[in-house]
């Protein structure tokens, strides 16, 4: 049926015809698009003010450098969480995610257990390489090298950094600790690396959680630690264990602290459910947590296919995760 025929009386615009807060015409057409204008010596900031007169994804990236500005802001108390999902090593954005951590915009930081490992392993000497998204895969597993699209890594060298983490726990003996505890160990190992993720943060006092930290190669060399003091007779009181329960009570306990909080997910999965998840766990625990007051999002998945990693944020202010008043 043709628009024009429907009796209902809405307009595409939004509300009814007759409605007194239809806008009008002049009110639609009244603030014109601005054409960027690269200048010689331009900076970051002057181009992100550009953008915010632009359109498209432009100038929602205009917003986030606001919202991030205002998060991060010195005069502010806020305590900004960051979230890490999906390659960001390969990817060969490790540095830039430890000058974050050095220059102090960024104070927890929930991530994958891949990108936690990927970073060791950097650590350790060993490197990504440039591969081919056509490549012939099977031909790389006779190699042993791994593909993570166009980039390859040496699953030889994988292997090592298993064995090393898992030597490393037994070498420490029994006792449960929460993920940050044992992420800050491995960032001791990693300190004198000025380009590790672990190496910053154990340098900057800032923690970092891994939430699903068995679903990595930390978790294969674990394993492997596991059975191999098993076999040996080693008895359960004498075997490093992770729990990440002591994880959520900490994380409530800084939202519990925080005056107010900012979150940042690139990516999303479990680190954005996770800093989501820390408000509701707070208001659980210690009752009267508000939601994050600032939120920004960077990710490419959708919000109609009803996964976490492309919900919006409005949506998770029906959670309460998200403040009612928040800027995101």
């Amino acid at each position: 049926m043709d628009n024009s025929s429907c009796s209902c009386g809405l307009h595409p615009l939004g509300g009814t015809d007759m409605s007194e807060d239809r806008p009008r015409r002049s009110d639609l057409l009244k603030t014109p698009i601005q054409m960027v204008e690269l200048t010689r010596g331009m900076t970051i900031k002057e181009l992100a003010d550009q953008f915010s007169n632009t359109s498209f994804q432009a100038r929602n990236l205009a917003q986030c450098v606001e919202i991030y500005r205002k998060m991060t802001d010195t005069d502010s108390s806020h305590t900004v969480f960051m979230g890490l999902a999906g390659s960001v090593i390969a990817a060969g954005l490790r540095k830039v995610v430890t000058q974050l951590i050095e220059m102090g915009m960024v104070d927890v930081v929930v991530t994958t257990g891949a990108v936690v490992y990927q970073d060791y392993y950097q650590s350790m000497g060993y490197k990504h390489y440039r591969g081919a998204v056509e490549s012939d895969d099977v031909l790389l597993h006779e190699y042993m090298i791994d593909r993570i699209y166009d980039t390859y890594v040496d699953e030889e060298k994988f292997r090592e950094t298993d064995i090393s983490i898992g030597n490393l726990l037994e070498s420490l003996g029994g006792g449960r600790y929460s993920t940050r505890e044992f992420l800050r160990i491995l960032g001791e190992r990693c300190a004198d690396d000025g380009d590790s993720i672990l190496g910053a943060a154990c340098r900057e006092d800032i923690p970092i959680y891994c939430p699903a930290i068995s679903d990595s190669s930390i978790g294969i060399g674990l394993a492997t630690s596991y059975r191999r003091q098993r076999d040996a007779g080693v008895g359960m009181d004498e075997i490093f264990v992770l729990d990440t329960i002591r994880d959520n009570y900490e994380m409530a306990q800084i939202m519990n602290g925080s005056p107010s909080t900012g979150a940042f997910y690139l990516g999303g999965g479990v680190p954005k459910n996770y800093i989501n998840d820390a408000v509701v766990m707070a208001d659980m625990i210690f009752g009267g947590q508000d939601g994050h007051e600032y939120a920004i999002q960077v990710t490419m998945d959708r919000a109609e296919w009803g996964g976490l990693s492309g919900s919006t944020l409005g949506e998770a202010k029906s959670w309460g995760k998200i403040d009612a008043e928040a800027t995101h």
